[in-house]
């Protein structure tokens, strides 16, 4: 089997979609030899910001020497993205080899009788823990797909979990309140393990530290236990003070906006509860980790005159977060905003808060097929909003669009879905490269 051959059978799974449960991937695991048993893990959920959490996290591991593997989603070019060791992709030998075996042993599975076949999701999930297996992974930070209990992902045991914090999202798979999802995200906590959560609802927090209790885990809370102080920021990133659960550290990240340094709070927490199971992260490492770390698509500044930036805001919580942090850095520009959303998010909310700095909207449609919201109804939203908004339905179009419009002083935003980020970036920076 070549790269391509494995791409395109892997890629066609996705027709089967999103289907919670573990049975399926327990039995490819087993199959496999259970390699998600080689490594020792910090496992990620939380319904904003994990997937920076997560690359904080690995940084600061890789910092301290160790092989460190890291599982995200989604991806903005390329599903190798996804699987990262030390910062580099899963080579496409690697994938050929290991998507060979996993189609093999999912053709025997389709002969069992009440057996489903493994999604999408599920063989990437199976592929990336092989993978680390294979580099000789010690240390895998692990991003959930969505939710928790039923995730995939949760056929690991580890040690330390993450949950950055908890909105209503999903609510057709997770629960119909914010309480019920984070039940659903606190399936990841195995007994005797420690909890990192940065959640601000008091809530959400006495209902985690209920669970905790009843696991004989250790929880702890950014914002109380650990706490940080800005020092200052701007277009280069943040420098600021931390008071983590084993040390006081002067730090900096290459990331902008608030929202990253509780981010990069919830990821030192995450290293020094390591300590717990016996891996001790020097504190230089942490120092180290985050001011190298690099997360392409947020808030991510790829032109200047006029000032291009990226951000895959995939709600209205990290909607309200992009906008808090382009008015502190970016402000006061004129911006032009380029626009696709996933049409199963709030439109209207989202919308309200992009208006809050955009003063000219093109709406387009990202390429993953089923997902892009037409650009009709972003537009409808926009002159609701008193917005002046065209419809470009092509995004390189509409990003060459927006470099007419755009003066030399002013910025253009693309923002929304990180499928419309991917494809924006690949347009204007090429392939994404590790």
């Amino acid at each position: 089997m070549d790269y391509q051959e494995a791409e395109s059978w892997l890629l066609g799974t996705e027709r089967l979609g999103s289907k919670p449960g573990l049975e399926a991937i327990s039995h490819l695991m087993g199959r496999m030899g259970s390699p998600q048993r080689s490594f020792r893990s910090v496992h990620v959920t939380g319904t904003n910001g994990k997937g920076s959490t997560a690359a904080m996290t690995a940084s600061v591991l890789a910092a301290a020497g160790h092989i460190v593997g890291l599982f995200t989603s989604p991806h903005l070019s390329t599903f190798r993205e996804s699987i990262v060791v030390n910062g580099r992709l899963i080579p496409k030998e690697s994938v050929a080899s290991i998507v060979e075996d996993v189609r093999s042993i999912t053709a025997e599975m389709d002969r069992i009788k009440g057996l489903r076949h493994p999604t999408y999701f599920e063989l990437l999930t199976a592929v990336a823990f092989e993978h680390f297996r294979r580099e000789g992974v010690d240390l895998a930070v692990v991003e959930v797909g969505m939710g928790g209990r039923l995730d995939a992902t949760n056929v690991i045991d580890a040690p330390v979990s993450v949950i950055t914090n908890v909105s209503l999202e999903h609510t057709w798979e997770l629960g119909s309140t914010t309480l019920e999802i984070a039940v659903n995200k606190a399936g990841i906590v195995k007994s005797g393990s420690a909890l990192i959560t940065a959640t601000r609802d008091d809530s959400v927090y006495a209902l985690l530290m209920e669970i905790c209790a009843r696991r004989n885990a250790r929880i702890f809370r950014v914002g109380s236990d650990i706490t940080y102080e800005e020092e200052s920021s701007g277009q280069g990133g943040q420098r600021f003070r931390l008071r983590g659960l084993r040390g006081t550290y002067e730090l900096s990240i290459p990331l902008i906006g608030e929202h990253q340094l509780e981010n990069a709070a919830t990821a030192v927490g995450a290293v020094e509860a390591l300590s717990f199971s016996g891996v001790e992260i020097p504190p230089e490492a942490i120092v180290r980790g985050l001011r190298q770390v690099w997360w392409p698509g947020r808030l991510e500044i790829v032109g200047r005159s006029p000032m291009i930036v990226l951000d895959g805001a995939k709600d209205p919580e990290a909607a309200k977060a992009a906008v808090e942090a382009v008015r502190q850095a970016f402000t006061p520009r004129r911006i032009v905003a380029v626009i696709s959303i996933s049409s199963d998010k709030n439109i209207p909310v989202m919308m309200g808060q992009f208006a809050r700095v955009a003063s000219y909207f093109i709406a387009t449609r990202h390429r993953v097929a089923g997902r892009a919201v037409d650009p009709e109804v972003i537009a409808e939203e926009a002159r609701r909003l008193h917005k002046p908004c065209e419809v470009v339905p092509d995004v390189g179009v509409a990003l060459r669009r927006a470099r007419e419009i755009a003066g030399r002083d002013d910025m253009i935003l693309v923002i929304g879905s990180v499928f419309l980020v991917g494809e924006a970036r690949e347009n204007l920076l090429g392939p994404l490269a590790f």
